[in-house]
């Protein structure tokens, strides 16, 4: 059963297979919200540990699993003559890119970061209710974990790359798995604080599932255009890479800090860097 099912997922278009794997992401957080049925309380340790682990998987996941391989195509085009510029220049806009890509959605999407005040809202000025401002805050760092599984599928099917081993299917599903497995404890993170707030158990769940949604849209985005237009490959993967460490350094290290538990938030930091190097390494 297993073997039908690898074979079938290998025959898959990228952009399907980047759909698929943009899903599980999603229902996996889905499934860490639904913890909210059977968790009324959540220890604050618990989840600053879980916010320095999903910073963890991001980090390692920039790297190994995107900058890197921006780095060593950028490598390869120069060296088969495709291009005159410097290997670091494409990997150095990309990045640079993807963090400023983020900065200003930051800035203009209203979002509110976990367990701050409604008048702490970023963004735009809106009269949102609470709970949707917490929701755009997991759905704004989604978009840039969405597009680094889209991208590491799309980049698969480059036909420059059928005799390079630098990015193989197994790499890509690693990213994927990696991601999923941080959204398990974030979805959690969501749907807690709606459930203090008052929202039903269910209310609590729908909306906490509801801020991955963005995984599966950016997915196949960030597949379909490395598809159209392999020439931006290093730079795709390095703005997904930028966009994600935006992230850590602006929302996720910061929130895992606020609740004095510095060390242990740390320490899943490392726990979660570990774990992604592990699953790329093992699987790439």
């Amino acid at each position: 059963m297993i073997e039908t099912i690898k074979f079938w997922f290998i025959n898959q278009h990228p952009v399907i297979q980047a759909l698929i794997a943009g899903l599980f992401t999603w229902i996996v957080t889905a499934i860490g919200s639904g913890l909210v049925f059977f968790i009324n309380s959540s220890n604050r340790k618990v989840l600053d540990i879980s916010l320095g682990f999903t910073g963890g998987v991001m980090i390692a996941a920039s790297f190994w699993s995107l900058l890197a391989p921006s780095i060593e195509y950028s490598e390869m085009q120069k060296e088969l003559g495709f291009s005159e510029m410097p290997s670091w220049l494409a990997p150095t806009i990309g990045f640079f890119l993807g963090a400023l890509f983020l900065f200003g959605l930051d800035k203009i999407i209203p979002h509110l970061h976990l367990f701050e005040k409604k008048i702490d809202a970023e963004g735009v000025n809106t009269k949102w209710q609470k709970t949707i401002l917490l929701v755009l805050a997991i759905a704004l760092h989604n978009i840039p974990e969405g597009l680094a599984v889209g991208v590491a599928f799309g980049a698969i099917a480059s036909p420059e790359l059928l005799n390079v081993e630098i990015f193989t299917l197994g790499s890509a599903i690693a990213l994927a798995i990696g991601i999923g497995i941080q959204n398990f404890p974030e979805g959690f993170a969501v749907s807690l604080p709606l459930r203090r707030q008052g929202l039903s158990k269910f209310k609590s769940w729908q909306w906490g599932q509801l801020s991955a949604i963005v995984e599966p849209i950016f997915a196949v985005i960030g597949a379909a255009i490395v598809l159209q237009v392999l020439p931006i490959l290093p730079y795709a993967l390095a703005f997904a890479a930028g966009a994600m460490i935006f992230i850590v350094v602006e929302e996720v290290i910061p929130e895992s800090q606020k609740g004095g538990n510095t060390d242990l938030a740390s320490m899943g930091l490392i726990a979660g860097f570990i774990i992604m190097m592990m699953l790329d390494v093992g699987l790439g």
